[in-house]
C-alpha cells in the first residue's frame, strides 16, 4: 500500500490550501472530502455573503476577484473549485473518514472507499457538521429544521426562526421579504454582537416596525405539528402557532471524532483541543489541527482569513521532519 506523506481529512478552503502547500513542498499527499469541493460552503444559504472581504478569502495569494467587497456564496464556490482544478490537486470527494489509527509512525486512514496510510494527518474538518441541538420534544418533527437554504420555500408560511447570530438573521430577513410571516426566539435580550454589521440595523429596523415579531430573553421548550411553546424570563408561556421552525442556534465540531483520534480536548465547555500553535501538532505526534476545529465551541474564534496560516505552518514542519528522518 502507497505511503502518503500525509493524508488531509476535509476538502474546505483550509484543507485545500494545505493540499497546495503540500504540493509546493513535493509531498504526497492526498485530500479526502466527503462531500463536493467545499462541502460546508456548498450548504450555506444560496443567498449567503461572507463577513470578511474577498482578499481575506483568498489562499497562496490567489487573487480572489468578486463583484462587491463582500464576496457570496456562489462566488467563493467557484474561486475554490477553480483553485482545486486549476492546480490539480489530489482531491478524492464524496469519501468519508470512518476511523484514524496510528501504528508505530504511521497512520491507518479508512473511508467508505478504501484504506490510506500516511506519515501524518492533518483534520480541517470545520465544524458545520453538528448542529446545537435545543433537545426539547418536537425537534424531530419533519418542520423542524437546523440548516436554512433558500427562502422561496417559505413563502406565505409562518416560519420560527430561533437564534440571534447571522445565520438566524439573515433566514429571518430572507423569509420575511419573500412573504413568509416570520417570528424571532432569541435567548438573550437583543440582537447578536457579532450580527454583519450592515445587517444588524436591518433586522432591528424590521422588528420596531412589527414586520418581524420578536421574543426576547425567550426560549422554544416544545414543537408539535401546529404550533412552537415558548417561556419568556417571567415564566410565560407562548402558544405560537407554526408551519415551519429553522433552529439555527449554532455548530460544533466532532469532538466524538476527535476523541477516537486520541486528541485531548479541554474539560470546560470550550472543548479545545490540544495542539502546539507553533506547529499546529496536536497531543498526537503526527496528528495535525487546521482551521476552524482548532476552536473547539469558541466556533467564532478561527475563520478563514485568520486560519489561511495553519497550512503554511504545518507543511514547513511535515516537510522539515520528512528532511530530517532521509539525513
Amino acid at each position: 500500500m502507497n505511503m502518503h506523506d500525509v493524508v488531509i481529512i476535509g476538502g474546505g478552503p483550509i484543507g485545500i490550501a494545505c493540499g497546495l502547500e503540500a504540493q509546493k513542498k513535493g509531498l504526497d499527499y492526498v485530500i479526502l472530502e466527503k462531500g463536493p469541493i467545499v462541502n460546508s460552503l456548498f450548504n450555506y444559504p444560496v443567498n449567503m455573503q461572507f463577513f470578511s472581504s474577498s482578499e481575506k478569502l483568498e489562499i497562496d495569494s490567489i487573487p480572489f476577484i468578486s463583484k462587491e467587497a463582500k464576496p457570496k456564496r456562489d462566488e467563493a464556490l467557484e474561486y475554490y473549485r477553480r483553485i482545486v482544478t486549476s492546480n490539480t490537486l489530489n482531491i478524492n470527494l464524496f469519501e468519508k473518514v470512518s476511523t484514524v489509527t496510528k501504528t508505530g509512525d504511521s497512520f491507518s486512514i479508512v473511508s467508505d472507499k478504501k484504506t490510506y496510510t500516511a506519515k501524518n494527518v492533518v483534520v480541517a474538518t470545520g465544524f458545520y457538521d453538528l448542529p446545537n441541538y435545543l433537545n426539547i420534544p418536537g425537534e424531530n418533527l419533519p418542520k423542524v429544521s437546523h440548516y436554512y437554504k433558500d427562502p422561496h420555500f417559505y413563502a406565505g408560511q409562518k416560519v420560527a426562526v430561533i437564534g440571534a447570530s447571522n445565520s438566524a438573521v439573515d433566514a429571518a430577513l430572507e423569509c420575511y421579504r419573500k412573504g413568509a410571516e416570520v417570528s424571532l426566539v432569541i435567548r438573550g435580550p437583543e440582537i447578536g454582537q457579532r450580527v454583519k454589521y450592515w445587517v444588524r440595523p436591518d433586522i432591528i429596523n424590521r422588528i420596531e416596525e412589527g414586520s418581524i415579531k420578536a421574543y426576547y430573553n425567550a426560549q422554544v421548550t416544545k414543537i408539535t405539528d401546529e404550533e412552537i411553546i415558548i417561556h419568556n424570563q417571567k415564566n410565560e408561556i407562548v402558544h405560537l402557532k407554526n408551519d415551519f421552525v429553522l433552529a439555527l442556534t449554532g455548530y460544533m465540531p466532532n469532538f466524538e471524532f476527535l476523541e477516537k483520534l486520541g486528541i485531548r480536548l479541554s474539560d470546560d465547555e470550550k472543548k479545545l483541543p490540544s495542539y502546539d500553535p507553533e506547529t499546529m501538532e496536536s497531543n498526537v505526534d503526527g496528528l495535525y489541527l487546521a482551521g476552524v476545529i482548532c476552536g473547539g465551541m469558541e466556533t467564532h474564534k478561527w475563520f478563514i482569513e485568520n486560519s489561511r496560516i495553519h497550512a503554511k505552518v504545518i507543511m514547513k514542519h511535515i516537510s522539515k521532519n520528512k528532511s530530517m528522518a532521509v539525513d
